[in-house]
C-alpha cells in the first residue's frame, strides 16, 4: 500500500522549493567555509570532507545534502520583516550543530557510510570523530556571538539550550535500545529532543537575531517542531513500508535493525494480540528471515501503528501550519515556510 499525509497539497503557485534551497544554499555556504576554515587542521580537513566539499584525495566535492536547517534560518529572518542576509549566522550555527550530531551519531551507530561516502571516523578514527564534532559545536556559538545583531546572545543561548535538548533526545535513544517497555509519549518526547528542536530552533533563530517579537518567534518555534516531528514519523514509516530505490535503504530496514521506532512502540504497547506477538519478537535475538521481517511488519499494521503514525504526523503538520498562520508573517516567506514543510513530510510510503 503507497500513501502520503494527505496533507494539502501545494497548487502550482507555490514556491519552487529546490530552487529555495538552493537560494538558501549559496547565501549560507560561503559564511559555513568562512568558519569551518577557523578549526585546526586536522578538524577542518576531516569537516571539508564530511561536508562534501572535497573528496579524500583532495579535489572537490560535490557538496552534501539539500541544508534544510539554514534554508529555515534564513528564510525565519525574512519572514520577520528583515533581510535573509541577516539571518545567516544563525544559519551557520545550526548547520554546524546538526552536522556536530551526525559526526557523532555515526560514530554511536557504527555507521561507516553517509551518502555513500566514508564516515569521519570510520576514515580517521574514534578521536578524531568526537573531535571534530566537538569542534563545530564550539565553532556554533562563537559564530552567533560575533555577529553584528544586538541579540546575538539571545541567539546563542538558544543554541546551547537547543543542543542539550537534542542530547537528551540521543540519550533517550540509545538508553531505549536496551529497554523493552518503551512508552509512546517516552518516544514522542525522544523525538522532539532528537528531531524536533534543532528544526524548531532553525526555524526561529533568524528571527531572534532580527529581534522579532516574543510571538513571532514562538510561532515559528512551534511550526518548526511540528515539521520536525511530522518529518521522523515519516521517516520512520519509511523505515518499514519505503521503497529502497526512494529511500536508499532495504527494505523492511528498520526491522531488520529491531529499532523501537514510533509505529512499532505504538503496536507493541496499545496493538493487542498483535502488539504482543511484536514484542515477542522483539526481544529475540540472532538473524531473521525475509518471512519474519514480513510478518513483523504486518504485526506492526495489525497493531494500528502505520495508521497511527500517519494520523500523527497529518495532526503534526496541522499544528506546523497553525502555527505559522498565527505567527504575523510577511506573505512570501510564510508561504516559503509552509512549502518547505510539505517538501520535508509529503512523501510516499
Amino acid at each position: 500500500m503507497t500513501a502520503t499525509l494527505g496533507a494539502t497539497k501545494m497548487n502550482p503557485a507555490s514556491p519552487d522549493v529546490p530552487a529555495l534551497l538552493a537560494r538558501c544554499r549559496e547565501q549560507v555556504t560561503p559564511a559555513l567555509k568562512a568558519a569551518v576554515a577557523r578549526l585546526d587542521t586536522a578538524s577542518r580537513e576531516q569537516a571539508e570532507f564530511h561536508f562534501g566539499w572535497v573528496e579524500l584525495d583532495g579535489s572537490p566535492g560535490r557538496g552534501g545534502g539539500k541544508a534544510v536547517r539554514p534554508a529555515l534560518a534564513v528564510l525565519s529572518a525574512a519572514a520577520a520583516g528583515a533581510s535573509e542576509e541577516s539571518g545567516i549566522a544563525g544559519a551557520v550555527a545550526v548547520e554546524l550543530v546538526h552536522n556536530f550530531s551526525l559526526l557523532h551519531d555515526d560514530l554511536m551507530d557504527g555507521d561507516t557510510e553517509r551518502r555513500h561516502r566514508p564516515t569521519v571516523w570510520s576514515r580517521w578514527g574514534a578521536p578524531s570523530a568526537i573531535l571534530c564534532g566537538d569542534a563545530m559545536l564550539a565553532l556554533a556559538t562563537e559564530s552567533l556571538l560575533e555577529d553584528s545583531s544586538p541579540h546575538a546572545a539571545q541567539a546563542a543561548r538558544l543554541i546551547a539550550t537547543t543542543t542539550r535538548e537534542l542530547i537528551r533526545g540521543q540519550a533517550e535513544d540509545v538508553a531505549f535500545e536496551r529497554r523493552a517497555d518503551v512508552g509512546v509519549d517516552e518516544c514522542l518526547s525522544m523525538a522532539a529532543g532528537k528531531t524536533g528542536s534543532l528544526l524548531a530552533t532553525s526555524a526561529a533563530i533568524g528571527a531572534v537575531l532580527a529581534g522579532a517579537p516574543e510571538h513571532t518567534v514562538r510561532g515559528l518555534q512551534e511550526y518548526g517542531m511540528g515539521v520536525g516531528m511530522a518529518f521522523q514519523l515519516v521517516d520512520d514509516l519509511l523505515g518499514i513500508w519505503g521503497d529502497p530505490a526512494v529511500t536508499g535503504k532495504p527494505v523492511l530496514s528498520d526491522l531488520r535493525s529491531r529499532k523501537k521506532s514510533l509505529p512499532v512502540t505504538f503496536s507493541v504497547q496499545r496493538g493487542g494480540a498483535a502488539g504482543r506477538e511484536l514484542a515477542t519478537w522483539l526481544a529475540r535475538s540472532g538473524d531473521q528471515s525475509e518471512e519474519e521481517l514480513r510478518r513483523a511488519a504486518t504485526l506492526v499494521e495489525q497493531g494500528g501503528g502505520r495508521e497511527w503514525a500517519a494520523a500523527e504526523a497529518r495532526r503534526q503538520m496541522d499544528s506546523a501550519e497553525r502555527a505559522l498562520t498565527g505567527a504575523g508573517l510577511a506573505d512570501g516567506p510564510r508561504a516559503e515556510l509552509a512549502a518547505l514543510g510539505h517538501y520535508l513530510t509529503d512523501r510516499e510510503f
